[in-house]
């Protein structure tokens, strides 16, 4: 697999760099960076003490030219941008990108179309492990428990919930047979009355160097049923990525996601 990676040099960059140059049936094809960043024109392993040959560019069409896929852990404005691109030239992607609206969302389905493309908010195969559990769970738990989702990361995370929360209320209220749109509370504040029977709520924390922590909560009367998954590294989101790299190798047109590649469906 001829691998391209956007925001190479930032810290998911880095991890995807690494788990590239360490897979054995990969190599790194294209490196990707913001127009100033100072890593242009630098060796996109140079981070690591070796040379890749592959040096950080801004031209998004010069880092597709030699690669099968895309691995984009971006911002939802620049993942469109690189989609465009990908398109044009036939280019696989696999998204981590989170925090896109509907319309954008819209706009990958349509690329889909064109060129196999995995989107996810979380690569972790422990994430997506943890994503069945939550429907088992739910359907089991259907009737008398209060559902919270509590997610954590670091201070530089821009968006809120995480991506990662969101599927887990998604994976839930589907399980449910509800629309999350129709049931999440993400925000309690003075005087809010008491809680509303059959509502998700969110809660979000932001600090420090967290790299992703998520806990869904059961709670009934008498017990309560926590489901967590805590990450101590991106290297399981880099690893899941280049699965799904993998994975769309002989794949046609259309959007997937890891419970496609990992075979849970």
């Amino acid at each position: 697999m001829k691998i391209a990676i956007a925001g190479a040099s930032g810290r998911m960059g880095r991890m995807l760099v690494e788990s590239v140059l360490s897979t054995s049936d990969a190599t790194l094809a294209g490196a990707l960076d913001i127009p100033g960043s100072p890593a242009l024109g630098q060796d996109a392993a140079g981070f690591l003490g070796r040379q890749s040959g592959v040096l950080v560019t801004d031209d998004v069409r010069a880092a597709l030219s030699g690669a099968d896929v895309l691995i984009d852990f971006t911002r939802p404005d620049g993942t469109l941008a690189h989609l465009a691109v990908a398109r044009e030239l036939g280019v696989r992607m696999v998204i981590g990108t989170t925090g896109f609206d509907d319309s954008q969302k819209a706009a990958l389905r349509q690329a889909a179309q064109t060129i196999p493309v995995v989107f996810a908010p979380n690569m972790s195969v422990g994430v997506n492990a943890t994503f069945k559990l939550l429907e088992v769970a739910a359907k089991i738990l259907n009737s008398g428990y209060d559902i919270e989702v509590i997610e954590a990361h670091h201070r530089h995370k821009v968006d809120a919930p995480s991506g990662t929360a969101l599927r887990m209320g998604e994976v839930i209220a589907e399980a449910l047979g509800k629309d999350l749109k129709d049931c999440a509370v993400y925000a309690r504040e003075g005087h809010t009355g008491e809680r509303e029977e059959g509502t998700i709520g969110f809660a979000t924390i932001r600090g420090g160097d967290i790299v992703g922590d998520h806990t869904v909560m059961f709670a009934g009367i008498g017990e309560r049923i926590e489901i967590t998954h805590k990450s101590s590294s991106r290297v399981s989101y880099a690893q899941g990525s280049v699965r799904a790299a993998r994975f769309l190798m002989d794949k046609p047109a259309g959007l997937y996601d890891m419970q496609d590649v990992l075979g849970l469906k």
